[in-house]
């Protein structure tokens, strides 16, 4: 992982706990992931006239991962409904590094040196310790921890789909295009039905919002999955996973929990892990 890569993995990373935390902060949490995935469908729907086509071999790909990505909004909504941010948010990202490690091994035979998978270990250990002081304290809630893993898992299953099947499109812009369309759909078309002629009332007191959340989310998958085109994608989802870092800093400052020395020290092993995950590139 060259420092070009990291760099474009860390802004991914800092614009995604913005998205995030967006979402959590509109209290309705289907009015908030309905206006961020219907933006980032009129996003696409932008973008993809004017970049190439994805190949054929990958559209397979981009079907099974707007599928999976429905799982994981259903997920993230269910898990910021039932815990914190603070708590939800570092579980269910968390988790996906180390699963992302096997699959790639698995389905991309991509499999980490010394270096890299010390790196991974490190971040892995530091992304956990954010989760668990996120629970310290208070009684685990298991319904909300049950749903924040699941979408960890959903979220190592998209992005080793994705990394395989952006690197088939010979398109970046294209399969990022591609991709919101297919996902952003579903969403809004749920929330007409549920509403029906409530759809527009509901919406119009987040829609600013909700659209820069769209943005945001788009550029950091965007960038994310350029980083996939260029290097293992092993260490790119435990780089990518610092946001959850950043994640605990917004969840301090806006939503008033805590942060504290164990998630500082937790910062630190994500630090030393990006070093050693740099050293391998």
């Amino acid at each position: 992982m060259t420092p070009l890569v990291a760099t474009a993995v860390l802004a991914a990373a800092v614009t995604h706990a913005g998205w995030n935390a967006i979402a959590h902060r509109i209290t309705d949490k289907l009015v908030g992931f309905t206006l961020i995935s219907g933006g980032g469908l009129l996003i696409g729907a932008a973008i993809v006239p004017f970049v190439p086509l994805p190949a054929a071999e990958a559209w397979p790909y981009l079907v099974l991962s707007a599928l999976i990505h429905i799982a994981y909004y259903a997920l993230l909504m269910r898990s910021f409904r039932l815990g914190d941010f603070g708590q939800a948010y570092p579980i269910a990202r968390g988790t996906a590094p180390l699963l992302v490690t096997v699959l790639a091994a698995l389905f991309a035979h991509e499999v980490p040196d010394r270096w890299a998978a010390a790196g991974i270990a490190l971040s892995c250990a530091g992304l956990t310790g954010v989760a668990l002081w996120g629970l310290r304290g208070r009684a685990p809630n298991w319904a909300a921890i049950g749903a924040a893993l699941a979408t960890g898992v959903t979220i190592a299953a998209y992005t080793v789909v994705d990394g395989l099947g952006v690197r088939a499109a010979d398109s970046p812009l294209g399969y990022i295009g591609w991709l919101m369309i297919l996902e952003g759909a579903v969403l809004p078309v749920y929330a007409w039905w549920r509403w029906r002629g409530d759809t527009v009332a509901r919406l119009r007191p987040f829609a600013v919002l909700g659209l820069v959340g769209a943005a945001m989310s788009v550029a950091a998958y965007g960038l994310v999955l350029w980083a996939q085109t260029q290097a293992e994608l092993a260490p790119i989802a435990a780089l990518r996973e610092s946001s959850i870092i950043v994640g605990a800093a917004i969840g301090a400052v806006l939503f008033k929990e805590r942060f504290g020395l164990p998630r500082i020290a937790a910062a630190g092993l994500l630090v030393l892990g990006i070093g050693l995950m740099l050293r391998s590139g």
